[in-house]
């Protein structure tokens, strides 16, 4: 899977590649999907919640640029692959899931491959997990129509989120940095990704 889907798509960063290599995809993916672990598709965990491909999740990750003494928040965790790979590059990893099955998995499972600093919390994706915040880096593990202001005020001076805006083709992986109460963007590259439950943008009135 990293040499043949991650190296082969611009992933440069050892640390990332390291993490990838060490954790057990398998251990996230539902027993009778367990053959598919290492596919370059997107495996469903759970009825419309997905395990994203590794190329776009890697490149997302890349994006984010995670210092080993950054704390993160992982925006819809879902079995927690995505904390695991975040625990390695980071100090401390918040996993946010909406979803209470999800999260009792993602829990057991990352502790019993002593990922030991992950903490999993359940609420509502959309509001991140203000409790914790500011955060160095927040990635948001799914498509959303557009990044909520309750997510950027979560972020250090100085942090990153990463997210997929806008759904299939017309998707796009941007960074978010907070510079003071200065949000800027940048676009990162294409990328068609599942969508995270919560951020469906609210229907414009029209006449």
């Amino acid at each position: 899977m990293v040499d043949g889907q991650v190296r082969t798509t611009d992933v440069t960063d050892s640390a990332i590649l390291d993490a990838m290599l060490s954790v057990p995809r398998e251990a996230f993916v539902p027993l009778a999907r367990q053959p598919l672990a290492y596919i370059d598709e997107d495996i469903e965990v759970a009825p419309g919640r997905y395990l994203m491909e590794p190329s776009p999740f890697a490149k997302i990750v890349q994006l984010a640029e995670i210092a080993p003494g950054d704390v993160v928040l992982d925006v819809g965790c879902a079995t927690g692959y995505s904390s695991a790979i975040l625990s390695r590059l980071a100090s401390s990893v918040v996993a946010l899931e909406c979803d209470p099955a999800l999260a009792a998995s993602a829990s057991e499972t990352l502790s019993g491959l002593g990922h030991d600093n992950v903490a999993v919390v359940e609420g509502p994706l959309e509001q991140g997990y203000p409790s914790e915040a500011p955060y160095d880096a927040i990635f948001v593990g799914g498509a959303v129509d557009e990044v909520p202001d309750a997510l950027l005020s979560q972020l250090k001076d100085g942090g990153r989120l990463v997210a997929v805006v806008g759904r299939g083709n017309a998707g796009v992986a941007r960074v978010f940095t907070r510079s003071g109460e200065v949000i800027a963007s940048r676009r990162g590259f294409n990328a068609a990704v599942q969508p995270l439950p919560g951020f469906l943008r609210a229907p414009a009135f029209q006449f």
